[in-house]
C-alpha cells in the first residue's frame, strides 16, 4: 500500500461532501459530467455576487445542507429561555463560569471529533482524561516536582501514546473501534484509580497541584483588561489579513471564492462576537474590596486548540484524508491514501485531546481525584459532537461542532442549575436535546440523498 505523501491523487476540496457513490469509487476524485446537483455545490462555486451567494445559500438550506445553522439557532433559543426564567445567567460572573466550566466539555468534543469522521467512536475519552489529568498532577506535584511544563508534555504524550495503541488494535487486528475502546474505558478507569492508590502523595485519593502553578493558572486566572483587548485586536487582525488574503489569491488563481461582501460580513460577525465576550469577561465579578477582571487564559487556550485542529482538518492532507476515509474508505484507499495509517493517526489525536481535557480538568479543580465520572465525561464528548453537528455517519465534522456542542451542554447544566433543577433533571435535559441533534442529522441526511 502507498505511503500518504506518494501519491499524486488529490481528494477533492469540499471536505463535507456526500459519500462518493459507486460509479465514482475508481476515480475518487471524478465529478460527473452531467446532472449536477447544484443545491450539493458551495454557494461561492455558483456565485458571482452576494445577492447571488445568498440564492445559492437558501437552497443548499431547503435541500437540507444547513451545515452549523440549527444548533446556532438552537443555542440563542436556550440562552433566551434561561434568560426569561433566571435574570441571574447574563451576570459576567456567571456567564465566565460558564466558558470554563464548558472547555472540558469542547476539547472532549474535539477529540471525538477525529473519530467521528471516519464513521468510529472513542468510548475510552473519558478516563482517558483521568489517567492524563493524574499523570500531570503526578509529575507536577512534590516528590517528583518537574516543571509544569514537562508534567503537560509527560501526561498528554502519554495519553498519546494510548491512543496509538488502541488505534493500532483497531487497524492491525480489525477489531472494532467500539471494542477497543469500551475495553479501554474500563481498563484505564483501573489505571486512574490504581494510580490514586499506589501514589503516598495522593492523600484519600486526591492529587493536588500548587495554586502557584500555571497548571493551576490556565483556568483560574486571567489576561489584565489592557492585555485582553490587545490579544483580540491582533487576533482580529491576523484573521481578517489571512480571509482577505486566502479569498484574493484564490480569485488570482481562477479558484471559487465567496462573494467581497460574505467574507467582510464573516469578519464582521467575528469581530462582534470577539468584542462582546472581551468586554462581558472585563466587567468586575469579584467583590468591592476584591476585582476580578479578564479573559481567562482557559478561553484563549482553547481557542488556539481549536484553530490548530481547524488547520489540520481544512488546510492539510491529512485533513482531506480523514474526510476521503470517512466518506468512502474504498475510494480512499484505490486513490493511493494509507488508511490504516490515518486512522491510527485519528486515534491518536482523539485520546492527545482527552489528555489536554485532563490538563484544563486538574487545572478547574486544583486537583484530581478517584470521583471522575470518566463514563459520564465520554459520553459528554460525544453528545458534544453530535450536538454541535458532526455527523455520526463519518464524512462530517470540524472542531467548530466540538466548539457549539460544548457550549450548548455548558449552557443547558449552568440554566438548569440555576433554576434549581436536580442532577436527574440536568441528566434528561441533556438526552433530549442529544437526541433532537442526531434526529435532526438522521433527517437532514435523508432529505438530502432523496434530492440527488
Amino acid at each position: 500500500m502507498a505511503d500518504e505523501g506518494s501519491s499524486g491523487t488529490e481528494v477533492p476540496s469540499e471536505l463535507e461532501a456526500p459519500p462518493l457513490s459507486t460509479e465514482l469509487a475508481e476515480d475518487p476524485t471524478a465529478a460527473p459530467e452531467s446532472d449536477l446537483d447544484v443545491t450539493a455545490v458551495a454557494p461561492e462555486v455558483l456565485a458571482d455576487s452576494l445577492g447571488d451567494y445568498l440564492k445559492a445559500w437558501g437552497r443548499r438550506i431547503k435541500n437540507g445542507e444547513s451545515g452549523a445553522l440549527p444548533i446556532v439557532a438552537g443555542l440563542i433559543v436556550i440562552i433566551i429561555f434561561f434568560q426569561i426564567e433566571r435574570s441571574r445567567f447574563d451576570s459576567a460572573i456567571n456567564l465566565v463560569n460558564l466558558l470554563t466550566q464548558a472547555a472540558v466539555y469542547v476539547l472532549l468534543g474535539a477529540a471525538e471529533i477525529f473519530a467521528l469522521i471516519l464513521s468510529e467512536i472513542d468510548l475510552s475519552v473519558g478516563w482517558v482524561l483521568a489517567v492524563g489529568g493524574f499523570a500531570i498532577a503526578e509529575l507536577a506535584a512534590p516528590p517528583v516536582s518537574l516543571p509544569w511544563w514537562i508534567a503537560i508534555l509527560g501526561g498528554v504524550g502519554a495519553t498519546a501514546v494510548i491512543g496509538y495503541l488502541q488505534g493500532s488494535l483497531i487497524t492491525r487486528l480489525h477489531v472494532p473501534s467500539f471494542v477497543v475502546t469500551l475495553a479501554g474505558l474500563l481498563f484505564f478507569e483501573g489505571v486512574a484509580i490504581e494510580l490514586a492508590t499506589i501514589d503516598k502523595s495522593a492523600v484519600g485519593g486526591v492529587m493536588s497541584v500548587s495554586t502557584a502553578s500555571p497548571i493551576f493558572k490556565l483556568v483560574n486566572s486571567s489576561l489584565s483588561p489592557a492585555l485582553s483587548w490587545i490579544v483580540l485586536v491582533v487576533v482580529l487582525a491576523i484573521f481578517a489579513a489571512l480571509t482577505l488574503s486566502r479569498a484574493a489569491r484564490r480569485r488570482a488563481q481562477g479558484l471559487t471564492a465567496p462573494p467581497l461582501g460574505i467574507t467582510l460580513a464573516t469578519i464582521a460577525v467575528t469581530a462582534i462576537g470577539g468584542i462582546v465576550l472581551v468586554y462581558i469577561c472585563n466587567l468586575n465579578r469579584g467583590s468591592l474590596l476584591v476585582s476580578l477582571k479578564g479573559v481567562p487564559w482557559v478561553v484563549p487556550f482553547v481557542g488556539l486548540v481549536l484553530v490548530a485542529y481547524s488547520l489540520l482538518l481544512g488546510r492539510t492532507r491529512i485533513g482531506r484524508y480523514l474526510y476521503a476515509i470517512g466518506a468512502n474508505p474504498e475510494a480512499a484507499r484505490r486513490a493511493g491514501i494509507n488508511v490504516q495509517r490515518i486512522r491510527r493517526l485519528a486515534f491518536t489525536l482523539s485520546a492527545m485531546t482527552a489528555g489536554i481535557a485532563g490538563l484544563v480538568y486538574v487545572s478547574f479543580l486544583g486537583s484530581i481525584s478517584t470521583d471522575v465520572d470518566g463514563g459520564t465525561y465520554t459520553l459528554y464528548g460525544v453528545a458534544a459532537a453530535v450536538i454541535g453537528g458532526a455527523s455520526l455517519f463519518g464524512g462530517r465534522g470540524k472542531p467548530i461542532h466540538a466548539l457549539l456542542g460544548g457550549l450548548v451542554i455548558g449552557i443547558v447544566y449552568n440554566g438548569l442549575a440555576l433554576m434549581g433543577i436536580s442532577a436527574a433533571g440536568q441528566y434528561m435535559a441533556t438526552a433530549i436535546v442529544l437526541l433532537v441533534a442526531a434526529t435532526v442529522d438522521a433527517l437532514v441526511r435523508r432529505r438530502g440523498s432523496s434530492a440527488v
